[in-house]
């Protein structure tokens, strides 16, 4: 099968095929009388497996070596236990960032209970106020004449 047919086989775009070929996830197929690549059985697996992957949110260095293991099926497969026991770790930190982004993003829905003018947003305005460096927000936090004087 030419790509495209490969691209609708697995619903993966031409471009990303391309770029799975030149990142080493899928070898190189051989070319017809016309220049054509010409893709078998094999590469819709492959593509699959690598599709899979990705949809687990791997990194393709990480598909890399489990697909380093497929190639070779009587090799140890600890190495991929580790993997996957570090990407789940990965995984539950990133789980972690986005519930503190919610948490954030609903304090920041918070301050603003209705429709009001724009300039009278909490929300714009909070997210100004965070926007601006922290050398500008220390100084207007610092209140002045609080420190006694040294003699």
């Amino acid at each position: 099968m030419k790509i495209g047919e490969l691209a609708r086989a697995t619903q993966t775009a031409v471009e990303t095929i391309r770029y799975y070929e030149h990142a080493g996830l899928l070898p190189q197929a051989p070319r017809s009388e016309g220049n054509y690549r010409i893709y078998g059985p094999e590469h819709v697996e492959r593509l699959a497996f690598v599709r899979h992957c990705r949809s687990l949110d791997m990194t393709l260095d990480e598909i890399r070596v489990l697909l380093r293991f497929k190639d070779q099926p009587q090799a140890d497969c600890g190495e991929v236990n580790a993997l996957l026991d570090e990407h789940i770790g990965h995984v539950s930190v990133r789980i972690r960032e986005l519930r503190r982004l919610e948490r954030q993003l609903h304090a920041l829905r918070d301050l603003c209970g209705r429709a009001a003018s724009s300039e009278n947003c909490g929300i714009l305005q909070e997210l100004t106020q965070s926007a601006r460096p922290a050398a500008d927000r220390a100084t207007e936090a610092h209140v002045h004449g609080t420190h006694g004087r040294r003699r």
